[in-house]
């Protein structure tokens, strides 16, 4: 696995993983990555520094090797949040940018909701005003 901090034009800065460069590529070429603030696909990678091992550093990197706790605990509290999300909201499924709109505008019932949209769609929401987040990614999405 590789991290990549990443930025979109708006200057909104994210961080992302994948399983190795060329799966960054082409997901950045098919614009799958999107960013969670604004849901531009035009992400690209941002300035990072490197992380050099040094022999001091061995033990450390070796440990580094396997999950981290702080990880595991991070992953769980995002698996809780989304289940209490998707628990607590209806699922609208591709029609999300539509019911959002709806909601919006006074439309339809104001209500949690969650389901599909496409960077397009999602770019337009913002234009109008429309706030939304994307659900939280985990890990096991990954993969």
């Amino acid at each position: 696995m590789i991290r990549y901090s990443l930025a979109c034009p708006s200057g909104h800065d994210f961080e992302a993983w994948f399983a190795s460069s060329e799966a960054f590529e082409v997901q950045q070429k098919k614009d799958r990555i999107a960013c969670p603030v604004c849901g531009s696909t035009a992400v690209g990678k941002a300035l990072m520094a490197p992380s050099v091992s040094t022999s001091r550093k061995k033990d450390s990197v070796r440990l580094a090797a396997n999950v981290p706790d702080q990880q595991q605990e991070m992953a769980a509290v995002l698996r809780k949040l989304r289940q209490h999300l998707t628990e607590n909201a209806d699922y609208v499924g591709p029609k999300f940018a539509e019911e959002a709109r709806r909601i919006h505008y006074d439309e339809a019932e104001k209500r949690g909701i969650y389901g599909e949209a496409s960077p397009e769609e999602a770019r337009a929401l913002v234009e109008e005003g429309i706030e939304f987040s994307p659900l939280p990614m985990l890990p096991e999405e990954h993969n």
